[in-house]
């Protein structure tokens, strides 16, 4: 079985608000530390939207990996990488697409939902319609176990794992399998062999699915086996077939619900964002202007902080006793709008000043970003070669 290994993206949209800061990035931070981890701009999926607006995506793609760095991901820790300079998505979303049904494509929830909320843009093509399987492309090429979403995008895992399973029940028919399966077994030595046939039949007759975890942490810790015979016990323990591609699972993210400047959703197309790398004035002036709690007319009427846009910010921001005093203050009008807002301006210029001198030092030195992501492509596309090769060969396009 392959390691644990962490795959996300986003599409270049520029300079990135604090909502994609606590919903993405600060995760994002933490999972490098606890596996490898590979992060890509997804800038072909850009296209998918905007393929009559290209002349943005290049400078999006720069921002954006500015705000990653700013924000904490770490080049000597995870893989920073960009979609198109690993041509190996594109071969890999081709071969999937000839096994994939089209109507896993059709059913996939965001495709109509797009298609309504972009009405004023003609998304009824290929590369749209497409798209959910250059996602489970970008996931299955690194073969990665884990893909941090919401609960949006749990479907698109979902059939991520369903289009793994299928290419392994197609093309993982290795010659002999089972005879070179059977061979493998016995180089686990006698005890372990016994053990990994009593875990396979549990799993298999009972669908005992503790067994088959233990069968997987029994390969895991084997050392005696070779690649090539560790894939086969890892398919010969679920049934008859080799595993080429990994099916992922989704590593949900508790993410904060950060609202707009005017309360609706935070996003740089309603004009209610604020920005990663905010001037501190802008800041200050954007959260004063913020609307609050309609029943608060006058400084001495009392308010309700659940009915104000504020107080979701006191929620990620604020601690305990700051949210204590805004509880009573708001409700008794023992503190005005203006009060009640200064410490989420405090907390805000706080987090974004260490972010602001991060991302200064790609801003004064280009070639530092531009190197960081050179050398994060040559990895991401060492990588991706590697799975190609197995799916190549598995699929009998590795003749000469």
């Amino acid at each position: 079985m392959y390691p644990d290994r962490v795959l996300s993206g986003m599409r270049p949209t520029g300079a990135l608000h604090i909502g994609h800061y606590h919903g993405a990035l600060k995760n994002w931070v933490q999972l490098q530390n606890e596996f490898p981890c590979f992060f890509f701009v997804a800038d072909w999926h850009a296209l998918t939207t905007v393929y009559d607006e290209t002349e943005l995506i290049g400078r999006n793609v720069w921002e954006m990996l500015i705000d990653w760095l700013a924000a904490g991901i770490d080049p000597n820790q995870s893989t920073i990488f960009i979609q198109s300079r690993v041509p190996e998505h594109a071969e890999l979303t081709l071969l999937l697409g000839m096994s994939t049904p089209l109507g896993w494509l059709e059913r996939v929830p965001t495709y109509k939902d797009q298609i309504e909320k972009l009405s004023h843009k003609d998304l009824t093509t290929y590369g749209f319609l497409g798209y959910p399987l250059m996602q489970a492309a970008d996931i299955l090429i690194y073969r990665a176990s884990l893909v941090p979403v919401g609960e949006d995008q749990v479907p698109h895992i979902e059939m991520t794992r369903e289009i793994a399973r299928r290419f392994n029940h197609l093309f993982g028919r290795e010659p002999g399998f089972e005879q070179k399966a059977r061979e493998a077994v016995k180089k686990l030595g006698g005890k372990r062999a016994k053990l990994y046939d009593e875990l396979r039949m549990r799993h298999q007759q009972h669908g005992d699915d503790d067994a088959l975890e233990q069968g997987r942490a029994l390969l895991a810790d084997a050392q005696s086996l070779s690649m090539g015979d560790r894939e086969r016990l890892f398919g010969f323990l679920e049934g008859s077939r080799k595993l080429i591609l990994v099916e992922p699972h989704a590593r949900l993210s508790a993410a904060p619900r950060l609202p707009g400047l005017d309360g609706q959703k935070m996003s740089k197309s309603y004009g209610n964002a604020l920005a990663m790398r905010e001037e501190p004035a802008e800041v200050t002036r954007k959260i004063r202007t913020m609307p609050t709690d309609p029943a608060r007319v006058r400084r001495t009427d009392p308010g309700e902080p659940e009915l104000c846009p504020v107080w979701q910010l006191h929620l990620v921001y604020s601690d305990e006793a700051t949210r204590q005093w805004v509880q009573v203050g708001c409700r008794t009008a023992g503190i005005g709008c203006l009060e009640c807002k200064q410490p989420v301006i405090d907390a805000i210029l706080a987090e974004q000043g260490p972010i602001r001198e991060r991302a200064q030092v790609y801003l004064d030195d280009p070639t530092l970003l531009r190197n960081i992501v050179a050398d994060g492509c040559d990895r991401a596309r060492k990588a991706a070669q590697e799975t190609m090769r197995d799916v190549r060969e598995a699929m009998g396009l590795a003749y000469s």
